[in-house]
């Protein structure tokens, strides 16, 4: 099988989206029976478009002169996009989404002969405090709906986002439900390696871009109530400048570390001496929450948001592989965080639970070839 893969952007861009795809085509690359390459947006303000090998992965990214309203500014894709048709020859097409760019498939006569997959990683979240992008769905949803309509299967990476989804509503019976996965990851860091945490207490680790839906101010008002909690946050994004004026302004500077983008090693060595991980995400913009699977991978308990209609709820289960707290309530996720520096078997059992659940769910093995079944069925019935 050959699989054109459509992204948005591509590692080392930032963002679970990319990663999780990154991770899904490498994988799908060691497959004897596939062959895939991947087109992608370079990062905003590349003015040249290039070709690269990424694991096993022929990866074309499109030059992108920035974003409006987080969509792509690259007059070259659509060019690209006919070139990768006419040289690949691919059988089927697997379209991620949300991105604008994967709607000129809909205008073109070759990508219109083949069979599409659309991975679904999440909603426009109509509930963003951006009025115009409330606005702007008014314009992308027909071609949302069309690039649905067209689909011979659309992948939702769980069922409580499908079923919460406005969307997917009328397209439930081509819909297949295939949890994301993660990979074993980077190994171990040495037992000696210096602390990254600001000083001593409960090592809390948060990872994500800094935006208004992550909640990172939400813990920070937590970490005000919990003072045996030191916090590493990695990450950065258009929030960061409020979220260290806030962090002064309640008193907890001292105990919070901003790391900015790490490398791979360096998350690795976070996760590795990490004793709880928090995600405090507020809205359902938070659609699955990969970086809960990295710290279930690394044996650390989470404390994660109750995001009704989110697949944060499928990934964590409360009191078995974490804890599940209130979204916007620093007072509950500050009682949640002495309770696990109070309760060290608590927190074993948790990461321990956490670890065995990421081995039977949420492999990348295990996504890579659920994924490649469905290639099989939509081929089999085109």
């Amino acid at each position: 099988m050959r699989v054109l893969h459509i992204g948005k952007f591509f590692p080392p861009y930032p963002g679970g989206i990319e990663r999780s795809s990154a991770a899904l085509t490498a994988s799908l690359a060691t497959h004897a029976t596939t062959d895939v390459a991947m087109l992608a947006h370079a990062a905003p303000g590349t003015h040249r478009s290039c070709t690269l090998q990424a694991d096993g992965v022929q990866v074309t990214l499109a030059a992108c002169h920035g974003q409006l309203l987080y969509a792509p500014v690259s007059p070259a894709f659509p060019l690209l996009l006919a070139r990768s048709l006419r040289t690949f020859e691919p059988d089927l097409l697997h379209l991620h989404v949300p991105n604008t760019s994967a709607f000129w498939a809909l205008l073109s006569p070759a990508a219109r002969k083949l069979p599409w997959v659309v991975h679904w990683h999440s909603d426009i979240p109509l509930d963003s405090k951006h009025r115009l992008l409330r606005w702007a769905y008014r314009v992308y949803r027909p071609w949302e709906q069309a690039l649905l309509r067209r689909a011979h299967a659309v992948i939702a990476t769980s069922q409580q986002y499908l079923d919460a989804s406005a969307a997917l509503a009328p397209w439930r019976e081509k819909v297949r439900v295939i949890p994301l996965g993660i990979g074993p990851g980077e190994p171990p860091v040495s037992p000696g390696t210096p602390s990254l945490w600001p000083g001593t207490g409960l090592r809390v680790l948060a990872v994500g871009r800094l935006s208004y839906y992550k909640g990172f101010d939400v813990l920070l008002h937590a970490l005000a109530d919990a003072p045996q909690a030191q916090l590493l946050l990695i990450g950065s994004g258009e929030c960061e400048s409020a979220l260290r004026g806030l962090a002064k302004r309640l008193g907890i500077a001292d105990r919070v570390r901003f790391a900015g983008h790490v490398d791979d090693a360096a998350l690795a060595q976070a996760y590795a001496q990490a004793q709880v991980f928090c995600l405090p995400s507020i809205e359902r913009a938070e659609a699955f929450g990969i970086v809960l699977l990295e710290a279930m991978r690394a044996g650390v308990p989470v404390i994660a948001s109750d995001i009704p209609g989110s697949g944060v709820l499928h990934v964590v289960r409360d009191g078995e592989t974490g804890l599940l707290v209130p979204p916007r309530d620093p007072l509950a996720l500050a009682q949640a965080l002495r309770r696990l520096d109070a309760d060290v078997e608590l927190r074993a059992r948790l990461g321990q639970q956490g670890q065995q659940r990421w081995r039977e769910e949420f492999t990348l093995d295990k996504n890579a070839q659920r994924t490649a079944q469905v290639y099989r069925e939509v081929l089999h019935a085109s």
